[in-house]
């Protein structure tokens, strides 16, 4: 990491990375089993940055689906043993991000509608609250997904990290994929320039707002299209028809998606 002084783009500066593992894939549905916060601050000139990872093991309270262990590592009986309750740790979660995300600092998050909507989520369930939006948000899949949308193949953060020479250390902990994500984050600031790492970080939060609106407006119509096929063969395509009606929906709201209705 360079000076921002010398380069004057936003990804020189201060970043904050979240990341979650969870007992499952809804976010307003599923529970926070572990969170990391990753707090990276520039170093002078030349020197390398200092990176700060706190984590967090909850105890969310529901048991921990074997498909879920089999990805993060954490049992329900180890989650019970020695996480702390969800409540007290996304309150923690949520104190340091008001403390450190601001205008100038942006928080890094890899498909972050889901950890930002999980913790949304958890924070109106523990605390009748929900999570305060304090500064723009970066997420290299929807940057990614925007600015070579072409590309083939998965779009996971392995996938993407590998496509770009960013290194993933322990990936599918919270630790690493938050560290991951600041990383690419960065790398996405020095391979686009123009759209990316050399315009002010209110104005690449409007932009990604604007990516994901089409990103999801594209897959929905990829759920039309299935759904004249499943009606075209005699089909019930009423799962699809709700899928549809809940993307379009999701569209436009992010970082954050709605409650679901119904």
């Amino acid at each position: 990491m360079h000076s921002p002084a010398a380069t004057g783009s936003w990804a020189d500066g201060p970043l904050l990375a979240l990341d979650l593992e969870t007992t499952d894939v809804e976010p307003r549905r599923d529970r926070i089993v572990t969170a990391s916060v990753v707090v990276i601050t520039p170093g002078a000139e030349g020197a390398k940055p200092d990176v700060r990872v706190r984590t967090w093991l909850a105890d969310p309270g529901v048991p921990i689906p074997a498909s879920a262990t089999a990805i993060h590592g954490i049992s329900t009986e180890q989650a019970r043993a020695e996480g702390r309750p969800v409540g007290e740790v996304v309150a923690e979660v949520e104190a340091l991000l008001a403390e450190l995300w601001t205008a100038s600092t942006p928080l890094c998050a890899f498909n972050a509608p889901f950890d930002l909507t999980m913790l949304d989520a958890e924070l109106l369930r523990h605390h009748g609250r929900s999570l305060r939006v304090s500064g723009p948000v970066v997420d290299p899949l929807c940057v990614d997904r925007a600015l070579d949308p072409r590309r083939v193949g998965k779009r996971t953060l392995g996938a993407v990290c590998e496509h770009h020479g960013v290194r993933l250390e322990g990936a599918h902990t919270s630790a690493g994929d938050a560290l991951a994500a600041a990383r690419l984050a960065w790398k996405l600031a020095r391979v686009h320039p123009v759209e990316v790492g050399g315009i002010a970080l209110p104005e690449l939060h409007e932009r990604q707002v604007g990516w994901f609106r089409e990103q999801e407006l594209v897959y929905a119509a990829g759920v039309d299209r299935r759904i004249d096929q499943a009606e075209a063969e005699g089909r019930d395509s009423s799962w699809l028809r709700r899928r549809a009606a809940a993307v379009r929906r999701n569209s436009e709201s992010w970082p954050v998606l709605p409650e679901s209705e119904g």
